[in-house]
């Protein structure tokens, strides 16, 4: 059983066929699917998915390149959607510098006002971070320095993260910077990038192993191999975790296995019934 822990389900890109998508990925055995949102239209989306399908869960925010729409009555509406039960983390947020569609200076404004909801509602955060790295890490740790109560998440030898702050998602950075995150509490997830030729996440994965990811599909993009270029959907997360099973030379279940309990312990996923 698998959990698709960052897939982006909503009308524009599956229209009516959504009921099929959702089925083929209960078929291929994904349990779970936590959905998060980028701006106020697709997190209401994510809600009425996850009220909808009880294994469905929730994100809610502005991604970096919504931010220069962000006002205070906007932010106010995301933080009211954190009352929701199936609410189970802030995101999609974080910086991007490569399309740079909102200025930096308010990326970084409202990056840090969503995280600060986050330490307010003692929810993860889902981080998006392109060609800011740096910045991102920067911002993080000035709101841990801040606020070290925000989950007090911790690594400790080689056991998995406890009390998680988050999950770096689609992370295409180093082995050295997965180790910095995992010891501020925080995850890192993958998605079909690690199927492709030459993928720098294959380096990365052979240093870090599977203890302290998270499987994703980012739907509806980065399809695996042999996918690629075609819409992606959550019942293609077992060809990452068979992916990463044959780079790490260990069995699928386990890489299954792991990677769901770190799934349940970052975004505390209730049971479907």
């Amino acid at each position: 059983m698998y959990i698709d822990s960052h897939a982006h389900l909503f009308v524009e890109d599956y229209g009516t066929e959504l009921p099929d998508v959702i089925r083929r990925a209960q078929d291929a055995g994904v349990e779970r699917i936590v959905v998060p949102g980028t701006n106020e239209r697709t997190s209401k989306e994510a809600l009425e998915l996850a009220e909808k399908y009880e294994f469905i869960y929730a994100c809610v925010g502005l991604h970096p390149h919504e931010a220069a729409k962000a006002t205070d009555a906007l932010l106010a509406e995301i933080e009211s959607f954190t009352t929701y039960r199936k609410v189970v983390g802030i995101g999609e947020i974080g910086l991007d510098y490569h399309y740079d569609f909102s200025p930096r200076e308010q990326q970084i404004a409202v990056f840090r006002q969503q995280i600060e909801l986050a330490i307010r509602t003692q929810l993860p955060i889902v981080v998006h971070t392109r060609e800011s790295y740096p910045d991102t890490v920067q911002v993080i740790d000035e709101c841990l320095a801040k606020w070290p109560q925000w989950k007090n998440g911790r690594r400790t030898g080689d056991t998995a993260i406890a009390s998680a702050r988050g999950v770096f998602h689609c992370f295409t950075g180093s082995a050295a910077e997965a180790s910095h995150l995992f010891e501020r509490g925080f995850y890192v997830s993958y998605p079909g990038i690690v199927t492709f030729k030459n993928s720098t996440a294959v380096e990365t994965l052979k240093h870090i192993g599977f203890e302290n990811i998270l499987l994703e599909t980012d739907s509806p993009y980065l399809a695996p191999v042999p996918l690629r270029g075609t819409r992606n959907e959550p019942a293609h997360v077992a060809l990452i975790a068979r992916k990463i099973s044959e780079i790490l030379e260990v069995s699928e279940s386990n890489v299954a296995t792991v990677t769901s309990l770190n799934s349940k312990n970052l975004f505390r996923l209730e049971s479907p019934d």
